[in-house]
């Protein structure tokens, strides 16, 4: 709030409240309370027009990944960024389920550092795990799926990973890697520390990447790259919501 202040930027401690008095103070909200708040600021943002990027695990709206459906998600009034862990394997599950057939069971562990989990990631446990699991399905096709959580407390702190692990009938690896490598290199291009650091590879008749996301390092630790993948996409699909207005009002200027 200190920052902010120094920088001009208007700031208050009341939430929601503050933007039902002062209806004009923004176009866009970003939402990172909590799962079970963004299902009461969902309605009430809608009613003042406000723009909504939801980065709790409430999925009110279209679940977005800007390396996946950028195009999709720019027609939509309020968007969820899934989860740091949707993020970060999702793009990888889109991929099998572009070049696989018949995708049978997607699972996903992802292990982050303790102290990167903040409470609210912590009260939204069973969310993250549900709107995970369902993102995993609805973005690669497979029949079920399954996301698993691990908070580690090692000392050093541990970079973030998430390892894809997928059953499909006729792995084609040279198709995946190829379909991949183009969607690590959009992720890059706003999460520079997200790698592949395994495969894809077959290991016990199942199809298996690894993903490791480091941060920037310049506010939060490098190593809480959870929450730098999600914060990250959803300035991405900020950034890019303020492209379509501005190119809306040039043709309408022309």
């Amino acid at each position: 709030m200190v920052k902010a202040l120094s920088l001009g930027v208007t700031v208050s401690a009341d939430g929601v409240d503050y933007i039902v008095r002062n209806p004009g103070c923004c176009d866009l909200v970003f939402d990172a309370t909590s799962a079970k708040s963004h299902l009461e600021h969902a309605p009430i943002l809608k009613k003042l027009g406000k723009r909504v990027i939801d980065l709790t695990p409430a999925k009110v709206g279209l679940m977005s990944v800007p390396s996946v459906n950028l195009a999709d998600s720019l027609a939509e009034i309020n968007v969820n960024m899934v989860t740091c862990g949707g993020q970060a394997s999702i793009p990888v599950a889109y991929a099998i389920g572009q070049t696989q057939t018949d995708v049978d069971y997607i699972e996903v562990v992802s292990s982050i550092a303790s102290r990167s989990a903040g409470p609210a990631t912590r009260q939204n446990l069973d969310e993250y795990i549900k709107t995970t699991e369902d993102g995993l399905k609805e973005f690669s096709g497979a029949k079920r799926t399954k996301a698993i959580l691990n908070l580690n407390p090692a000392e050093p702190c541990v970079d973030m990973q998430a390892t894809i692990f997928a059953k499909v009938k006729a792995p084609d690896i040279g198709k995946l890697s190829d379909v991949l490598k183009g969607l690590v290199e959009k992720i890059r291009q706003y999460v520079p520390g997200y790698e592949v650091i395994l495969g894809p590879i077959i290991e016990n008749d199942r199809i298996v990447v690894m993903v490791r996301v480091r941060g920037l390092g310049d506010y939060l630790p490098a190593y809480a790259g959870n929450l730098d993948i999600i914060n990250c996409a959803a300035i991405a699909m900020a950034e890019e919501y303020a492209k379509a207005a501005g190119n809306q009002h040039s043709e309408r200027d022309g």
